[in-house]
């Protein structure tokens, strides 16, 4: 049975302010404050080691190692939430679960203040992960119940928008209070501002949740579905499935390998980011957190700029370009030193770089993807489904490989320089597929 689509433009927006709650999550909690705040409060002069279960770490290799963790638990629950998400009417339920999971988890890294209780930390800061990834399983499988397929491009963009309006301006608002904690007398506790924006982001996610909670249908078949165990296991059949059929596709398949190493390397130099700029260049945390809102902004320009690059010289070469830039920022992160002059200006068009081309590979990465798939639309949901369990799971070995990588090398500088290795390994690959593209899709040289 087929489910039917209920079309209205304030059923649509109630649906895109979903991505209005949650992406103050993405910004302040995975990007931007939270990452800075851990490594400044784990860290006691030089010393930034942790001693947990027995074992010594690094705190930045013990981050990366969190990051995997929840990265690795998202990969492993997709498929089964998928599975849930298109076979269920009631949605929604799983939805609130997440959202609330993912929320009051954020809101309880107020009470994280520093090594004495890190696994506290840590812990919410995996929980808070899942539940953000596992709310957008079933916020985007919400989109073909709401929109027909032609207006599901707009609702898209809809959704980017509110998400990128909505985080900034809770961004600038923690901003603000960090900068100036006189202003809300709250200056006596230096950890106090940084704790209060994660409650802000908890509260933000769950308010602005309401509206399409309430908005959004409850049941969009005429008869309610139960899940089975046959069910839940379809999801992780149908990867196999993709799997398969990918062995039989030579130029997908080559794809799929660079985009694996080149993810590998970029997602973890972005969730790095900031703690890089606070360990090894010593950069307070509203100059970090300035950087951050940078690339957001840059980010935009750069997924636009790429695109139009890519109509004109083709999706690889313009790939193999974005990939070329990736190369220079990871030397020109090793060269930088915290005892240079004007080290926060450099670190800032460093971020530039990196805002111009994480929105540009993204983008670009989905685009090339959607246009190499079989020419049937019924296999392309559960194609991208694959996708998405690929890119996580390339985001795991990246967290665990850079986090292993300045535990031997000792220096955050010396891992990302040695990420420069698979942007420059997935750029070979690519480049056999030149040829292909053009003779394919009749890119004008």
């Amino acid at each position: 049975m087929k489910p039917k689509i209920r079309y209205d433009k304030k059923l649509l927006r109630a649906w895109a302010m979903y991505d209005w709650a949650n992406s103050a999550y993405a910004l302040v909690i995975s990007s931007a404050i939270f990452p800075i705040f851990y490594e400044s409060v784990t860290r006691v002069g030089d010393n930034d080691r942790i001693y947990l279960w027995g074992l010594e770490f690094k705190n930045t290799e013990l981050y990366g190692y969190a990051l995997a963790v929840s990265f690795l638990t998202v990969a492993i629950l997709s498929p089964l939430l998928s599975s849930i998400a298109d076979y269920t009417g009631n949605k929604k339920v799983f939805m609130k679960f997440f959202t609330y999971l993912g929320a009051f988890s954020t809101m309880m890294l107020f009470f994280f203040t520093g090594l004495e209780n890190v696994v506290w930390g840590l812990g919410f800061s995996i929980l808070a992960s899942i539940g953000f990834w596992g709310s957008l399983v079933f916020y985007n499988a919400f989109l073909p119940e709401i929109a027909p397929p032609d207006k599901q491009d707009y609702a898209s963009a809809l959704g980017f928008t509110y998400g990128y309006i909505g985080s900034v301006l809770l961004m600038i608002f923690n901003l603000v209070m960090i900068m100036k904690p006189e202003w809300f007398g709250i200056a006596h506790d230096p950890t106090l501002p940084a704790r209060i924006s994660f409650v802000s982001v908890g509260l933000w996610w769950i308010l602005f949740a309401q509206i399409p909670f309430r908005k959004l249908p409850d049941n969009i078949y005429d008869e309610p579905r139960k899940i089975n165990r046959k069910i839940l296991l379809k999801g992780y059949g149908k990867l196999i499935e993709v799997l398969r059929e990918i062995r039989h596709q030579p130029h997908l398949r080559r794809f799929l390998y660079a985009f694996f190493l080149y993810s590998f390397a970029a997602q973890t130099i972005f969730y790095v980011a900031g703690l890089f700029g606070s360990k090894e260049l010593r950069l307070p945390s509203d100059k970090l957190i300035l950087t951050i809102l940078v690339v957001q902004l840059v980010g935009i320009v750069g997924a636009m700029s790429f695109s139009k690059l890519a109509e004109r010289i083709g999706n690889i070469r313009a790939l193999i370009a974005v990939l070329s830039i990736w190369v220079l920022i990871t030397l020109l992160a090793y060269f930088l030193d915290k005892n240079q002059r004007y080290v926060e200006y450099y670190f800032y068009g460093l971020g530039a770089l990196v805002g111009l081309v994480m929105g540009s590979i993204q983008t670009l990465s989905r685009s090339t993807y959607s246009k190499m798939l079989p020419g049937d639309p019924s296999v392309h949901t559960t194609y991208f489904s694959f996708y998405d369990v690929f890119e996580k799971i390339a985001i795991v070995l990246g967290s665990f490989a850079f986090g292993y990588l300045e535990y031997l090398t000792g220096s955050m500088k010396t891992a990302i320089l040695l990420m420069m290795i698979f942007f420059v390994a997935s750029a070979l690959i690519l480049w056999p597929l030149e040829k292909y593209w053009h003779k394919q899709f009749a890119v004008n040289r």
